[in-house]
């Protein structure tokens, strides 16, 4: 997965494939496109997945930096230590 991968550009893909199998009267090109948009449908999940968590790091590590009286030059400290804490929860 491309970490790159712009959300909206794949949900646009997903409704193209959509209207071509819509479109499609041959059985196996229909299950192929079919196959294609459950493909791109879990790679969206991925990529918001990963965005959500990235999100919850960063709101979570600038707390940890305020709390800490928020010191300069130490935002990457506190981006790794809530990494660490996710990971031990998952």
């Amino acid at each position: 997965m491309d970490q790159n991968e712009d959300p909206r550009e794949l949900e646009r893909e997903i409704e193209r494939a959509k209207r071509l199998a819509s479109r499609t009267t041959d059985q196996t090109t229909y299950q192929r496109l079919w196959e294609f948009v459950e493909e791109l449908r879990q790679r969206l999940q991925r990529r918001l997945a990963a965005r959500r968590s990235k999100e919850e790091i960063r709101a979570r590590a600038r707390e940890l930096w305020e709390d800490n009286g928020r010191p300069a030059g130490r935002d990457l400290e506190f981006w790794l230590q809530e990494e660490a804490e996710l990971r031990e929860h998952d």
